[in-house]
């Protein structure tokens, strides 16, 4: 470290202007929840400022009593669970701010801060809004019309370093005041608001192991000084830090060449998938950014990965601490899972010895806490068990030389635990380069882990739909009947893989189906795939690896067809269908196995067969053949693949004409012919020789895939469905 004056930087004199696309009000918004709106879709949009659903904002302003008919003070801030950076009115919790003050006359102290929570309820403005969050005491008893509590890493890595207190003064002066650690809740609000009456010159502190709080008298000014501090911080850091702050280089962990760290993660993606799940099934993300591969090369990383993370919204998505390999860059892919393999177990063995020691703890301390509620009649709910443990899974996983695979039930809380383990390894970086990486202990991190307030924010969160957590790979699904199963199963809560020919239209309906989320990328992507090509067929099953993790359902729905007689239907013609569908679907069912396979979990495979695989019907030889083919691998499969909890079954549709690929390339025209019907009159045709004299459509096949991917047919394998509206000749046998 230099002994150089940092100067610190002018705040900023005029604010980026809000985007049009987040401006989130309405001619109803009170003017001061609009400003905080748009204030907090600022902050939120820059991640050296937070990170997903990490801090939160308020504004303080007033509006007239529906039933007095007088003016009343509010306080907007940001409720539990929400977004900054997406933030809108529906996201703010509403509270009066004479009864949310009115709360410190009867606060009953730290040991019943749970209660307070409960007691916001009494305090709110309204009907509707978010849940108020453990930090609203913070923002409604410091007295700044505006404040912003943040996550930045530049401030945290000032929270986490060792002799944090001493720098904070050095680089702030005292525009901002140092705060020992005290986990979130109402005696950290009090604290802080006498911090600012004590220190009028202040405008913002530094929470200890935390983050930073800053405020102003008008939204502009707390975001220019919550900018400023953050600035200054980062400043500070680069002037007076050290150049090597995670050591010198390790020899033999620096990162592979790009293809070659690829590869070795898609080889060690099922597998890591598997020790990610043992006790519940996780959709994994992958990176192999500079910053994650940079720190894993470093002589320091052991150390600083065992001292696990710090600032609570890190920990809570990435577990105190990350599973980590401890072997070069170039051990094998069989090395590397023996290895990984002891590790889990061991991971597993001190993540239930943590719990162990720190839940009994806990226990005693909510048991002594017990009170009748926060002044006596609001009777606020109070638990004094903790909750059970939550799994002993790693939701981080380091390889050196590769990159991170981080996990969580959906995409996103895996892409974004991910995002929140490399805001870890920043704050390292900024803490170890000013002085040492002391994080908060184990104690008071299992507290904000398994706090009843935390158990209070999941039961909040709403059921996971069927297929939440399962990873879909279909192929053929730019269109037809792939598309509509695509379309079903995304909407069901999986993640899923288009696979197409053309690239274009897999990514159209990719995005097609991603529409609306605020990460399409968490929902679906598409890739092309010629499925009679072994090496693209790997691709596309690396593709789902390397995006959700792994995968547990595959459709082999890709298909064309040539509608000739026997003397007319050439070899070319045969062995392009039978390429296509038989040994197209052998090829995605290989790879996909070996995939279910290593990851243990079970999983479906799904062949788009035909009712022409059991009707013989005219001048389609080489198409029913082929299908045929289909259904027989469809019962080879299931015999095969059942010890390994994989079942494997086919839908046999009729006809589909409508959405169809396979009747829009000609298919329709040449069967119109041979049944002396208009090609337009074809669907109906089909619809009048069943018995249910109904119409085939792409969405009757899906509802089937989606059934029999459910646990309602957790029992069912070998089986083929007929969704042919019936049609007697195809009756199986």
């Amino acid at each position: 470290m230099t002994n150089s004056q940092t100067p610190q930087p002018t705040p900023p004199q005029t604010l980026p202007q809000t985007p049009p696309q987040t401006a989130q009000t309405t001619s109803q918004t009170n003017p001061a929840a609009a400003d905080l709106i748009a204030r907090s879709n600022r902050l939120g949009s820059d991640p050296r400022i937070t990170n997903y659903a990490g801090g939160n904002t308020s504004a303080k302003g007033s509006e007239i009593d529906p039933v007095t008919g007088e003016q009343v003070e509010l306080l907007w801030v940001k409720g539990s669970g929400g977004d900054l950076g997406t933030l809108k009115e529906s996201g703010l919790a509403v509270l009066r701010l004479d009864r949310l003050r009115a709360l410190s006359s009867v606060y009953p102290g730290v040991e019943r801060e749970d209660e307070m929570v409960s007691a916001f309820d009494f305090t709110l403005h309204g009907k509707g809004g978010a849940a108020p969050s453990i930090d609203t005491a913070m923002h409604g008893l410091v007295d700044a019309a505006h404040v912003d509590h943040l996550h930045p890493d530049s401030g945290i890595a000032f929270a986490t370093a060792a002799d944090g207190e001493a720098l904070t003064a050095k680089a702030f002066g005292d525009k901002v005041v140092w705060v020992p650690w005290r986990r979130p809740g109402f005696q950290l609000g009090l604290d802080i608001a006498e911090i600012k009456r004590s220190n009028p010159q202040a405008i913002g502190v530094i929470l200890g192991g935390h983050g930073i709080t800053a405020w102003g008298d008008t939204s502009d000014e707390a975001e220019t000084n919550s900018r400023w501090i953050i600035d200054t911080a980062e400043q500070f850091i680069a002037a007076e830090g050290r150049e090597q702050p995670f050591g010198p280089a390790l020899d033999g962990y620096g990162a592979l060449p790009e293809a070659e760290r690829r590869a070795k993660a898609a080889a060690l993606a099922a597998h890591l998938r598997g020790i990610a799940s043992s006790d519940r099934a996780q959709v994994g993300s992958f990176t192999d950014a500079a910053v994650v591969t940079d720190f894993l090369a470093s002589a320091e990383h052991p150390r600083l990965a065992a001292l696990g993370t710090s600032c609570p919204d890190h920990f809570l998505r990435t577990k105190v601490r990350p599973l980590v390999l401890d072997l070069p860059a170039d051990a094998s892919v069989e090395e590397s899972i023996a290895r990984l393999d002891e590790l889990h177990a061991q991971y597993r063995t001190d993540y239930e010895a943590y719990y162990a020691a720190y839940a009994p703890l806990l226990e005693s301390e909510l048991a002594g806490s017990l009170g009748t509620g926060v002044a006596g009649s609001l009777r606020a709910p109070h638990s004094s068990s903790v909750p059970a443990i939550r799994g002993a899974d790693p939701a981080i996983i380091l390889i050196p030389g590769v990159g991170m695979f981080s996990y969580g039930a959906t995409a996103q809380t895996a892409r974004v635990a991910g995002e929140f383990y490399i805001n870890a390894i920043n704050v390292m970086r900024g803490a170890e380069s000013l002085s040492t990486y002391a994080p908060i202990s184990d104690e008071e991190k299992f507290r904000i882990e398994y706090w009843a307030l935390e158990e209070a924010k999941l039961k909040r969160l709403p059921a996971p739909k069927p297929l939440a957590s399962r990873i879909a790979l279909v192929t053929g699904a730019a269109s037809g009947i792939g598309k509509a199963i695509a379309t079903r199963l995304a909407a069901e809560g999986a993640c899923v893989v288009i696979a197409d020919l053309d690239l274009e239209k897999a990514q159209a309906a990719a995005a097609e189906i991603s529409a609306g989320s605020p990460n399409p990328g968490d929902v679906a992507i598409g890739v092309q795939a010629n499925v009679t090509d072994e090496t693209q067929v790997q691709q596309a099953v690396d593709a789902a690896l390397l995006t959700f993790g792994g995968l547990d359902l595959v459709v082999n729905n890709a298909g064309l067809s040539l509608s000739k007689s026997l003397l007319e239907t050439t070899v070319a013609d045969w062995d392009l269908q039978h390429n296509v569908m038989a040994k197209g679907s052998f090829l995605v069912s290989r790879a996909a196995a070996k995939v279910l396979i290593d990851q243990k979990l079970g999983g479906d495979i799904i062949y788009i067969s035909s009712k022409n695989s059991v009707f013989a019907g005219p001048n389609n030889i080489a198409y029913s053949a082929t299908k045929a083919d289909q259904a027989h691998q469809v019962r080879l499969l299931a015999a095969e693949l059942g010890e390994y909890g994989v079942k494997v079954n086919g839908i046999n549709p009729d006809g589909v004409v409508r959405g169809s690929g396979i009747f829009a390339g000609g298919w329709g025209a040449k069967r119109a012919a041979v049944y002396g019907v208009p090609e337009e009159e074809l669907g109906k045709y089909y619809a009048q020789r069943t018995l249910l004299k109904r119409e085939v459509l792409p969405e009757n096949v899906a509802n089937a895939v989606f059934v029999l991917c459910t646990s309602d047919l957790s029992h069912t394998t070998g089986l083929h469905i007929p969704v042919d509206a019936g049609v007697a000749a195809a009756f199986l046998r």
